[in-house]
């Protein structure tokens, strides 16, 4: 008996699937769900691009911090976004982590081209961390009222990239008062 196919996913083209697909029975994610975790997991994927471009660029005053500081916000974001897309698969929905629809989609700004200083390096990651921060708090609300268990691991990455962004902006800051 052949397989019949059907196309799933985005509006510009979709994986090809088949007749099996979603076989398992169980809590399957709403179309609003799927997009708010799709959002979710590109901030990620391109958090760790981002932050494996400016580990290698880094330049300057503390660079072996910096440099290691990075690889923990790299790690990080890498196992988030696999925890998300896997979760994506669990519920039903298929992740995409393709590279245009990374660069079409992500809300990170672009990071600088060659070598960047460790001052500038850390104010770039405190921006890019804020950023995905506010991808997830943008979504928490809607994930929250459809899927608990989905909102319970962004409570978890949330906690964590926040806790990146106060200690990473700490190396720039001066004492309050001062």
């Amino acid at each position: 008996m052949a397989e019949k196919k059907t196309t799933t996913a985005g509006p510009k083209r979709g994986a090809k699937t088949t007749r099996r697909q979603n076989a398992e029975k169980g809590f399957t994610a709403s179309p609003t769900l799927a997009a708010n975790l799709q959002t979710v997991l590109v901030d990620l994927i391109e958090l760790s691009l981002q932050g494996k471009q400016a580990h290698w660029n880094v330049v300057g005053r503390n660079f072996r911090d910096t440099h290691r500081q990075l690889d923990e916000i790299i790690d990080a974001a890498r196992e988030f976004s696999d925890t998300v897309a896997e979760r994506m698969r669990a519920l039903h929905a298929v992740p995409d982590g393709r590279t245009d629809t990374i660069v079409e989609t992500t809300s990170l700004p672009a990071f600088p081209m060659g070598e960047v200083s460790t001052e500038e390096t850390i104010d770039l990651i405190t921006a890019r961390l804020e950023a995905a921060i506010a991808t997830m708090r943008d979504v928490h609300d809607a994930v929250d009222e459809e899927d608990p268990t989905s909102a319970d691991i962004l409570h978890a990455v949330l906690e964590s990239l926040e806790q990146f962004a106060w200690m990473v902006s700490a190396e720039n800051r001066t004492p309050a008062g001062r």
